[in-house]
């Protein structure tokens, strides 16, 4: 697997040429192969990169800047054959693997939320204490959608029976079946139902020192902050809580070991908020999370 060029000619801005002297790869994975509602979200890392070069190098929050206090390397998106959903997870978990392997922290782009399944499960091999911080408006707690174990609607159900629901932390959840909770409840699992800030910063402490995958699906917040989604869900949060929560992860004492963004679908959202949102979102996480 080649790592010295990227696969795709746009680039997140502030993207560093050399791979070996970065310390995170940023990479798109446009798979919505499972979507049950509104395709198009494997139009999002691309569409995300393109309006990157609008943001300002540097976070007011956080008093850093891009290629200065943190390099990345953008890999482009993972080419991913069409429809074939097992497949596709396969190569993901590849190329993560030998990102991991490289020493390199990972940064995914989506596509739909499946995606994430194999990049949880890449790093929980490095990292065996792994904790994991979703932030989402739904449960994805699902065993099978419609007798269908692939789908968008079970990755969180896949690695907390992977790596013990007691290691998941879910906040944001408005939506889900009953079946979800109740299985979340009798398993262990932190659930925080509708905010996010608040009950992250009251479980950040039980998280200390741990290695920790941060995974963000953009439709945790509410429709007016990101229609550009697959499936939205009224009463989320504000895009000015969910800047707070990454910053409070970020002065937190959890070592963040991988994230990602995903199920922005560019297409039902033409005045383009969703992609600069999810774009400075991505910034304000490269310059909180490494290198701290």
């Amino acid at each position: 697997m080649r790592f010295d060029e990227s696969y795709s000619g746009n680039v997140f801005i502030k993207s560093h040429p050399n791979f070996e002297e970065s310390q995170v790869v940023l990479y798109g994975m446009p798979m919505d192969w499972t979507v049950s509602f509104r395709p198009g979200s494997r139009f999002g890392p691309s569409r995300i990169r393109e309006v990157s070069v609008g943001l300002e190098e540097y976070s007011a929050y956080l008093d850093r800047e891009l290629d200065v206090d943190v390099k990345y390397f953008d890999a482009g998106d993972i080419p991913l054959p069409f429809g074939n959903a097992q497949r596709s997870l396969d190569l993901i978990e590849e190329f993560v693997d030998h990102i991991l392997a490289a020493g390199k922290f990972p940064f995914g782009m989506g596509g739909e939320h499946l995606v994430s399944w194999p990049v949880m499960k890449a790093v929980y091999k490095k990292y065996p204490d792994l904790a994991i911080i979703h932030m989402d408006a739904h449960t994805d707690l699902r065993e099978n959608y419609e007798g269908e174990p692939l789908s968008h609607s079970t990755p969180i159900r896949k690695i907390a029976e992977h790596i013990g629901p007691k290691n998941v932390y879910s906040f944001g959840i408005r939506s889900g079946m009953k079946e979800e909770f109740q299985w979340a409840k009798e398993n262990g699992m932190h659930i925080s139902k509708f905010e996010v800030h608040q009950p992250l910063k009251e479980v950040l402490p039980e998280l200390d020192g741990r290695p920790v995958y941060v995974t963000i699906d953009i439709d945790v917040l509410d429709p007016a902050h990101a229609p550009g989604t697959g499936t939205v869900d009224a009463g989320g949060i504000t895009s000015r809580e969910l800047l707070a929560s990454i910053h409070e992860i970020a002065q937190s004492g959890v070592n963040v070991v991988g994230c990602d963004l995903v199920e922005v679908a560019p297409i039902y959202d033409p005045s383009e908020q969703t992609a600069n949102t999810a774009s400075k979102l991505i910034r304000e996480m490269l310059l909180g999370w490494v290198n701290k």
